[in-house]
């Protein structure tokens, strides 16, 4: 199946029909249109990006339709495809919101993310990263001193995401019982470690760019960038413009489908930009998991 029909097919399932088909029930009283919650026994689902994006807010998994039907119907990935297909154009049976249009003005970014204070030992954000994420304080305060995380709302983290020039377009949301993008931000790269790089290691999430970088002993050749688990164009541009620098793009994508369908779009940058390219996969699903092996080990 060529990749245009597999990205195709994706467009077309929507996450909240599998899991209405899986027996799982919208929770609209806990639901937002952002994040639509489904239950099933003690099981949770929250639906995001109109149906396209999911998340288990009592676990790590997360990810796109097939990443959905893997773990509901595990398979191969042609298995996958054949369960997708099913589910081609079938509609909910219960609205799943959009949020309406509410772009804010980099200024507006700006002042928001200004308001928080850096994340320091402490806070709740701090808490957070080292124990349930096993980060460790060295690696926290070396991003905290290079102005990337500021203590969210919620006991979360915020996780910078800037442009070429370094200036603030949106930043990752990541928290014991809640994860999300800044309101009105773009996503471009949460970058991490060496500006002026021979390597490029690219990740889904900071916690995940964060991870590699401590299992790594954040090698001083390597920038550690996240997408925060989409592709928007400012990403792809930005990831364009940096594979164009380096000596080498590196996929440090999560271990599953999504994983290996960004991955292969990584590639395919790498072969244009004329830089080498080298595929590196968790031995878990992603990074944290590996860096938390390690800190249990």
């Amino acid at each position: 199946m060529e990749r245009r029909d597999i990205e195709g097919l994706r467009d077309r399932v929507s996450c909240a029909v599998v899991l209405e088909q899986a027996g799982f029930q919208i929770d609209l009283k806990e639901s937002t249109r952002r994040a639509v919650k489904y239950r099933r026994g003690g099981e949770i689902i929250i639906i995001t990006h109109g149906g396209k994006g999911w998340f288990d807010p009592l676990s790590d998994r997360k990810g796109d339709v097939f990443a959905l039907l893997g773990w509901l119907q595990p398979g191969d990935f042609p298995a996958i495809l054949n369960a997708a297909r099913a589910f081609a154009g079938v509609m909910a049976s219960q609205p799943i919101w959009s949020a309406p249009s509410r772009r804010r003005t980099p200024d507006g970014i700006l002042e928001r993310w200004s308001a928080r204070v850096p994340l320091r030992p402490g806070l709740p954000g701090f808490g957070y990263l080292t124990k349930a994420r096993a980060i460790p304080p060295a690696v926290l305060r070396r991003a905290v001193g290079a102005g990337l995380i500021r203590q969210g709302p919620f006991d979360s983290a915020w996780f910078a995401h800037e442009d070429d020039c370094g200036r603030i377009c949106g930043w990752e949301e990541r928290g014991h019982l809640w994860r999300g993008f800044a309101s009105g931000g773009t996503k471009t790269l949460f970058r991490f470690g060496e500006r002026t790089p021979a390597r490029l290691c690219i990740t889904e999430a900071a916690i995940d760019a964060l991870s590699m970088a401590a299992i790594e002993s954040c090698r001083l050749d390597t920038l550690y960038a996240s997408t925060a688990g989409g592709w928007s164009p400012a990403t792809e541009a930005a990831v364009r413009q940096l594979a164009g620098r380096v000596d080498l793009l590196v996929a440090a994508t999560d271990r599953n489908s999504q994983g290996e369908a960004y991955a292969d779009t990584l590639r395919q940058i790498a072969l244009r930009q004329d830089c080498g390219f080298q595929r590196l996969r968790p031995l878990r699903n992603d990074w944290n998991e590996d860096l938390k092996d390690r800190a249990e080990g």
